[in-house]
């Protein structure tokens, strides 16, 4: 047989188990609308209509603020639409130093770095720190995000060893069983986006300096979001100045596109020095580094913003808490509801959107591992009690079959027959 045959065949066969297992991933054509967010247009089957997104990661609606909207407009007019190189070839503008010094300025450290996505910032950031010294040991959350380990894995003389999600004592007996003298890099997640839990960050630092290891933070799902100035739970906890880097994105709480890591002045040079995520990708354009750096200032000085974003979290999760709707705990602002099972997980949102004008994603494995499928849900300062209250009822009119002593097959069988 032909490689390319071969090929072919293994490219149909493995989409064909995605479609038997529900796990077949979609793309709903939304089409944003600028100055009415979280109102969008769905581009689906039936035509245009429109609907509300319960799931977007532009957390703030940042992606929307008038001083954001201009400061794109202005580069854009200023500066042209790309960059016209990498970094070290043209690319870097005043404007990308400029962004550079408000995020190490939000976190306290000596310089930050910006990438082309928060995803490049963890691959390259991690696989550098990684390849520095020989036989470093990487002691990474069981439930870190893809990217991570993505940057664990490119570091192929790094040993990797994977602690229990949050549990400070296997995290403890871990480091106690390595050898005194390696280099060590604790690595873990403020918040955790698909449980909305959040990381014990003190505690961290406090087994990581008992025993010699560095520390490494994506704050991705909470930069922007908490803190005095957005600097995320590490500002909020006070922590900020004992963890070693912190990664951030500019995509989410800051509503543009981007990574960076932020950390010691040299540390941070070393990073750019030697990072092929940085040194052989172009630029970001002009216009999203103008944007994301009104931005982080905007941000800066609205804590009436993140304020708003708390309460309605909390609104809705009382409202499910009163409908009966199963929903799995936590403090952050990402509120998952449970459903259990890949395909039914995938027709509930189907139901949401086609029939409720409701876009809310389903999570499914390997994003989340078997039976834990979930809607991840996430209520903006724009999030109305009144579209609280159509979310509800939609969610009891899709959701009640599969209670306790519902299967999850006969549930689907349900969906299936309505």
């Amino acid at each position: 047989m032909r490689t390319r045959d071969a090929f072919l065949s293994h490219c149909q066969a493995s989409l064909g188990a995605l479609r038997q297992e529900g796990r077949y991933r979609e793309f709903a054509r939304l089409e944003k609308l600028a100055g009415r967010f979280p109102t969008y247009r769905w581009h689906g089957p039936q035509g245009v209509r429109e609907v509300t997104v319960w799931s977007s990661n532009d957390y703030l609606g940042m992606g929307n603020h008038p001083a954001v909207l201009a400061a794109a407009t202005r580069a854009v007019a200023e500066h042209g639409a790309g960059a016209g190189g990498t970094r070290n070839i043209s690319g870097t503008s005043p404007l990308h130093a400029a962004l550079e010094a408000e995020l190490a300025s939000l976190h306290g450290k000596g310089a930050a770095l910006l990438f082309g996505s928060g995803y490049i910032a963890n691959q390259a950031g991690i696989s550098a720190v990684l390849e520095a010294l020989p036989g470093f040991i990487v002691f990474s959350d069981a439930k870190n995000h893809a990217s991570m380990i993505a940057g664990m894995r490119g570091a192929k003389a790094a040993q990797r060893v994977i602690w229990k999600h949050n549990d400070l004592a296997d995290l403890e007996a871990k480091l106690a069983a390595a050898p005194p003298g390696a280099p060590k890099l604790i690595a873990f997640e403020s918040v955790y986006s698909m449980d909305g839990d959040i990381a014990p960050i003190g505690a961290i630092c406090d087994l990581a300096e008992r025993y010699g290891a560095m520390t490494y933070l994506d704050e991705v799902h909470a930069v922007g979001l908490y803190g005095a100035t957005g600097g995320g739970i590490s500002e909020q906890d006070g922590t900020a100045h004992r963890v070693d880097l912190i990664e951030g994105t500019l995509a989410k709480g800051f509503g543009v596109l981007g990574g960076y890591i932020a950390g010691d002045a040299d540390v941070v040079d070393y990073i750019r020095s030697v990072a092929g995520g940085l040194i052989f990708t172009t630029a970001l354009p002009p216009a999203v580094a103008g944007a994301a750096l009104e931005s982080v200032r905007v941000l800066k000085r609205d804590p009436a913003r993140r304020a708003a974003l708390a309460e309605r979290a909390a609104a809705l999760k009382a409202a499910l808490d009163g409908a009966g709707l199963a929903r799995m705990d936590g403090p952050s602002h990402i509120v998952p509801v449970w459903v259990g099972e890949a395909e039914l997980c995938r027709q509930v949102a189907r139901r949401l959107l086609a029939e409720h004008g409701l876009y809310a994603t389903p999570i499914n494995y390997p994003t989340v591992p078997r039976g834990t499928e979930r809607l991840r849900l996430c209520a903006t300062p724009f999030h109305t009690d009144a579209m609280i209250a159509e979310l509800v009822r939609a969610l009891r009119a899709v959701l009640p079959r599969i209670g306790p002593g519902v299967a999850p097959e006969a549930a689907i069988g349900m969906l299936a027959a309505e």
